[in-house]
């Protein structure tokens, strides 16, 4: 049986896709940082008659959590077939009034940036070398980074591009940093079996946008499990949207 760790995974979207690859047949860790969370989000999943998946406790913001993540997994399992770095966070701030704050280039303060960039950059990066060496062991090592269409200069840099005018200086930039680092890791890993690419879910109504999304967890889990389970024939080191190119899916860096 086939195995996943997904991040962020106790709600919305990461659920969804815990969900969704339980049905297909993987035996799946499930990542939260409260671990509680977790371990209730498993038990919801067990309800419904999935009941090959755990909890798995990782703050991808801390390296010891991580690491113990890392070991505790490699306690249950000597291979690790998929990663999905699902975690994190559009740094969204209010005024005392609930009004949204623009994050601009122009007087954001550098501790937003930290604070989104410590779970989509770092995290990500503290998380998949972590698992590295368990997915090398695998016949078809699969990561995928959940990113964003936003992250997209080539598409921030067109004005017919729809969402051309919501702009955002710091969560925007946090998925175009991670979107290199895609690309430089599948460049790196590229004579091997492993499938890396950056999947963006669409604009999907969950609270991590307070529920403004148009689309469902149903779809996105859906696009992101496809690039999971891919097979040794297909690409590596591209971004894909659905939502904004129906046909083929991928969509400029």
């Amino acid at each position: 049986m086939k195995t996943a760790f997904i991040t962020g995974a106790n709600k919305s979207i990461g659920l969804e896709t815990t969900r969704q690859l339980l049905q297909q047949g993987y035996y799946t860790y499930l990542g939260s940082r409260n671990l509680e969370n977790g371990q209730k989000a498993v038990e919801q999943l067990k309800s419904e008659g999935l009941t090959n998946v755990e909890a798995i406790q990782i703050d991808v913001t801390n390296d010891n959590s991580v690491k113990n993540a890392r070991a505790e997994i490699g306690k249950k399992v000597k291979v690790l077939d998929v990663l999905i770095n699902n975690s994190g966070i559009s740094g969204v701030k209010f005024d005392e009034n609930g009004n949204l704050i623009p994050q601009t280039a122009e007087h954001t303060s550098i501790d937003v940036f930290k604070e989104v960039y410590d779970i989509n950059v770092y995290g990500v990066i503290r998380v998949t070398q972590a698992f590295l060496d368990l997915l090398k062991k695998s016949d078809e090592p699969r990561i995928v980074m959940v990113s964003s269409s936003q992250g997209s200069i080539t598409l921030h840099s067109d004005p017919t591009y729809k969402y051309y005018n919501h702009k955002g200086a710091v969560y925007l930039s946090s998925k175009a940093a991670l979107n290199m680092y895609t690309v430089n890791l599948a460049y790196e890993l590229r004579d091997t079996n492993f499938k890396i690419n950056a999947v963006s879910p669409g604009f999907t109504k969950t609270d991590f946008n307070h529920n403004r999304g148009t689309g469902t967890v149903e779809d996105a889990g859906k696009r992101i499990v496809k690039y999971a389970v891919i097979g040794n024939d297909n690409v590596t080191g591209k971004f894909f949207c659905e939502e904004t190119n129906p046909e083929t899916g991928e969509i400029p860096w």
